[in-house]
């Protein structure tokens, strides 16, 4: 899979300017803090912002991007965390985290009719919970992507309408938390 090339340094200074004007740019790190994860891989992970706050709350992360410009910001804001570049439908890391995240609309990002096989990529490194969370109305539902999370050998437990655990009655975006199915792992 391939996305549009991005560019790390710009879409990073469109969140730095957010935090610099007193805007929380904090709250996916934040959700996943909730679950007290040890470990965690960033799937999608962008210029790192979600991986470099977790690991300042001594979180072990790494970080997977299929996009360089991306990862070079990242690699350049915290040159001591693992960062991966990969198609997240082929990552194959040998090791499974207690929080694996979507953060940022990944599905949205990936090519129509990829999504099955980025999120069966993610699942498998998956030992606690998957946390996605993405805009609706665009194409990919809850509905589908909870199907592919099944297929992929994962359970819903939770779903949200924003990152500060808003109850999803429905609307235009949803915060996902699935698990390896029949288990009580994560939660």
């Amino acid at each position: 899979m391939t996305t549009t090339p991005w560019n790390g340094d710009d879409y990073q200074r469109r969140f730095d300017q957010l935090a610099a004007a007193g805007t929380d740019v904090h709250g996916e790190a934040a959700f996943v803090r909730a679950y007290r994860p040890a470990t965690v891989l960033d799937a999608g992970c962008g210029t790192g912002r979600v991986a470099i706050e977790l690991a300042r709350h001594g979180v072990e992360v790494v970080g997977a991007d299929v996009d360089a410009s991306m990862l070079a910001t990242a690699r350049t804001n915290a040159p001591d965390l693992v960062w991966v570049e990969s198609d997240l439908a082929e990552l194959d890391l040998g090791r499974v985290f207690d929080v694996v995240v979507m953060a940022g609309n990944v599905p949205l990002f990936t090519p129509p009719g990829t999504q099955a096989a980025l999120v069966a990529g993610v699942a498998r490194h998956v030992g606690g919970v998957l946390v996605a969370g993405f805009g609706l109305g665009r194409g990919y539902s809850p509905a589908d992507y909870d199907a592919h999370a099944s297929a992929a050998g994962l359970e819903l437990v939770e779903r949200f309408a924003t990152w500060d655990r808003t109850p999803f009655t429905g609307g235009d975006y949803a915060v996902s938390v699935h698990r390896p199915a029949g288990t009580n792992a994560g939660v």
